[in-house]
């Protein structure tokens, strides 16, 4: 962008969109289960000057991390020509384009944030998702690939929780809740709005890959945050065929499918008997899988290239740096790919040109988009992120390091130690234990703006993968569920104990943050352990594990059943009656800074808002920030602006005692 443009696009930064359909404009908000309890005091967004320092200042200012931006999620036309992308530069997540080659970026959608897109199989048009206030109950839209023309497919249903799942014979199918809002069915539906239910679901079951003839689309049912089981659906007649339905479970779908052009089979990969995932070719006429490749990693994605997709290309995730991999089916023969920045990879293919494009999200890279010539082996970069003024060499790489729990499991994280010259004083930084959701999450080498400014203040940031997360292999997956729930709370303590040896680390001034899992996680930490962590930050997080199954989404409780046990039944009834947070919040003696968005239908506010009330009838400093317009995360920069840089003067606070910028 020019720097006209980006002064242009700045200017819009803190404007709130609103959808440009008059329809979607006058639809009503399904978000949050309760609503917030207003007598609570808490602080709430406002309108105020937004200080974001001077280009090359050192220490840098927070916003300018925030203001840091890139692209997401690229796919590329089905003729290899264009890109398409998430930015969020003028302050929410909207539809950009520009040519592959590269060029200038074009905004297609001005309305709310948009929760995916999808090429059309004629790259004529892409349909993508829009929530209210991110209620995750989208309504969708087709809008012509130029931006001149734009419709809505499908108007928001009250509690009508959708997944998109592929277009086929000039079609869209997808997976929503709104029969019952509760169960997620496989629906078709054309351009004009009209849907009919084609397989009605328990739970969930989501649509993925169509094949080539639009026949038959690749159907999971998810049985766990990391398991599910594989079928094929005919969309004509609502018949299902299963393909995987393994016990003990198995995870199919992490990486994507992808049919073969013939419709003769689908590449996928699945951990089913292994320990980790094998790229994979089903043959849905004799019914046999076979492995291509069985690199004893996680793989992160997978994409079928090129003209006659005659390459197959994926990513390896080793400790949450990812490796790209491209094959040449025909020759069996591996290619050299280009090198490009560290950080986690995003894959998408042109299925007419020998062209793969990459979204490279970073450690200091919030948002690249590479492209490579598949048949040249030539990289160039279309689409530079920009750091808002940051010095790049400033950045911190994370090192991941294994630690053993004191029952012997090797654990693992990503470490940042912050360089000579942030450090405010001589001697070890304090550090900050940065959470990941899920529980079936994983810390990977991504870009964390709020993280890179605390380093750049002298704090430490360690990123534990406790057992139960992913990309550690299926064993250690399972190592946190049900009954074993709190061997991971433990992991925090055990982890904080192998700091104390390290020289570079002060484990007596830590805190402890995360959001979603993560918020429960800070939550019974320092419940359970009171005299290890000396601050924490919860964002939406579970206070009582009983009341947060009951009023979940539809798709969590659809994979609850695995990791937490089925809430209906009395032993796990009592079982979280003993070992929910709330329970034992009377044991919680330090300051927590806690957040939630009103509108959350993932985790009701009402959990925040029973810790914040138990830890101040303890006169135990709890601030809280109520964000009316947000749901489960913070969207909108305004509100990221708000929220984190009150995060960054709590935690400055309580570590080293600073005022705040």
């Amino acid at each position: 962008m020019t720097k006209m443009q980006i002064a242009a696009a700045l200017t819009l930064m803190l404007a709130t969109g609103t959808h440009a359909q008059e329809d979607v404009e006058n639809e009503a908000a399904f978000g949050g289960q309760s609503g917030a309890d207003m007598s609570i005091e808490a602080m709430e967004p406002t309108e105020e000057t937004v200080g974001v320092g001077r280009a090359g200042e050192d220490p840098a200012n927070i916003a300018r991390y925030l203001l840091a931006s890139g692209a997401g999620g690229a796919q590329l036309s089905p003729d290899g020509e264009t890109l398409a992308f998430f930015w969020s530069v003028t302050g929410e997540r909207q539809l950009w384009t520009m040519p592959a080659a590269g060029g200038q970026p074009q905004r297609l959608t001005f309305g709310s944030g948009i929760t995916f897109f999808r090429w059309s199989p004629d790259g004529a048009r892409l349909i993508y998702g829009a929530d209210n206030d991110g209620n995750e109950q989208p309504a969708f839209y087709a809008i012509a690939a130029d931006g001149s023309q734009e419709r809505l497919v499908l108007p928001a249903a009250e509690g009508g929780f959708r997944r998109f799942g592929d277009f086929a014979g000039g079609k869209i199918v997808y997976a929503s809740t709104e029969r019952n809002n509760q169960d997620f069915d496989i629906w078709r539906a054309g351009f004009d709005g009209e849907a009919e239910l084609v397989f009605e679901g328990k739970f969930a079951f989501y649509a993925h890959a169509a094949s080539p003839d639009g026949r038959r689309v690749i159907v999971t049912e998810s049985v766990g945050e990391d398991s599910d089981n594989l079928y094929l659906l005919d969309l004509e007649t609502g018949e299902i065929e299963t393909l995987s339905q393994p016990d003990p479970r198995a995870n199919h779908a992490d990486a994507g499918f992808e049919w073969a052009p013939d419709g003769s089979g689908f590449y996928f990969a699945t951990n089913r008997g292994r320990e980790y995932p094998a790229l994979s070719f089903h043959d849905v006429n004799s019914g046999e899988t076979r492995v291509i490749a069985e690199p004893g990693a996680a793989i992160g994605g997978l994409a079928l290239c090129g003209v006659n997709d005659g390459y197959l290309a994926w990513t390896e995730n080793r400790d949450g740096f990812h490796a790209l991999r491209i094959r040449n089916l025909e020759s069996g023969q591996a290619l050299d790919p280009p090198a490009l920045p560290e950080g986690v990879y995003g894959l998408t293919c042109a299925d007419n040109a020998d062209r793969l494009a990459v979204t490279v999200n970073g450690w200091r890279t919030p948002g690249d988009v590479y492209t490579i010539d598949l048949a040249g082996g030539k990289a160039a970069r279309a689409f530079a992120s920009n750091l808002a003024g940051l010095d790049p060499d400033r950045l911190i790489r994370p090192e991941s390091i294994r630690i053993k729990a004191r029952d012997g499991v090797e654990l693992q994280g990503l470490l940042y130690i912050p360089d000579n010259d942030s450090l405010e004083s001589d001697g070890p930084a304090p550090v900050v234990f940065d959470i990941h959701g899920g529980p079936t999450g994983q810390s990977q080498a991504s870009w964390e703006p709020s993280m890179q400014y605390l380093l750049d203040r002298g704090i430490a940031v360690f990123q534990p993968n406790v057992r139960g997360s992913t990309g550690l292999g299926r064993t250690y997956t399972t190592l946190d569920d049900r009954d074993k729930r709190l061997d991971s709370v433990r992991d925090l303590v055990d982890m904080l104990s192998h700091f104390r040896d390290d020289p570079r680390i002060d484990a007596k001034r830590a805190a402890v943050r995360g959001g979603s899992y993560g918020g429960y996680m800070v939550n019974a930490v320092l419940a359970e352990y009171p005299d290890a962590f000396a601050a924490g930050v919860s964002l939406f997080g579970v206070a009582d594990w009983v009341t947060a199954l009951e009023v979940a989404s539809p798709g969590l409780k659809a994979s609850d059943r695995i990791e937490y046990g089925d809430i209906s039944q009395e032993r796990w009834r009592t079982f979280y009656k003993e070992n929910s947070p709330i329970n034992k919040a009377d044991q919680i003696k330090v300051p927590v800074l806690y957040s939630h968005g009103v509108m959350d239908p993932r985790i009701d506010i009402a959990e925040t808002e029973t810790m914040v009330k138990a830890l101040r009838t303890n006169d135990i400093d709890a601030p809280f920030i109520r964000i009316p317009d947000e749901g489960h995360g913070w969207r909108k920069l305004a509100n990221r602006l708000f929220y984190f840089r009150r995060e960054a003067e709590f935690l400055r606070e309580q570590l080293t005692g600073n005022a705040p910028d």
